[in-house]
């Protein structure tokens, strides 16, 4: 389960990459014992900010460069065609992650498990929530504090 929730708590942040990365390499260093057993926190630690160092630098790197020459070419159809597909991509790509988070928080063991009835319904409430924002008038962060109180209110009790 850690793994679900590191990929969740990548995905609910601005860069979701490098929160995933970072958290892979704390799992990475607690499963390969870097130092001796009495240092296994900082061989977590040391993990997580090594694999950290060599994502984010170049991640920078490209956009920065990479964003001016997008700019460049917006008029250009030879490349806003091929960026209109990489959008396309990362929408299958989002809900790739949407189906993957659906099954594995509503059927946390198998698919012929039990099935997670609280975890439905508060699902079902902040989608009600979201997609009429208009009839509620409450932003997303507030939908988002409501559903995890009643989260943790469910996991407590």
């Amino acid at each position: 389960m850690q793994m679900i929730d590191g990929l969740a708590l990548g995905e609910t942040t601005p860069g979701p990459l490098i929160m995933v990365v970072t958290f892979i390499g704390f799992i990475g260093g607690y499963t390969n014992a870097l130092f001796s057993s009495e240092l296994t926190f900082l061989a977590r630690v040391t993990a997580a900010i090594v694999v950290t160092w060599f994502a984010l630098p170049p991640s920078f790197f490209f956009v920065l460069t990479g964003g001016l020459l997008v700019k460049t070419t917006h008029g250009n159809l030879k490349f806003t065609a091929p960026l209109t597909t990489i959008i396309a991509a990362v929408v299958g790509v989002i809900f790739n992650l949407v189906m993957f988070f659906t099954y594995h928080v509503l059927w946390p063991g198998s698919f012929f498990s039990s099935f997670e009835w609280p975890a439905t319904l508060i699902a079902l409430a902040a989608s009600i929530a979201l997609f009429s924002l208009f009839y509620f008038k409450r932003n997303v962060i507030y939908v988002i504090t409501i559903c995890t109180v009643i989260g943790l209110i469910y996991s407590v009790f």
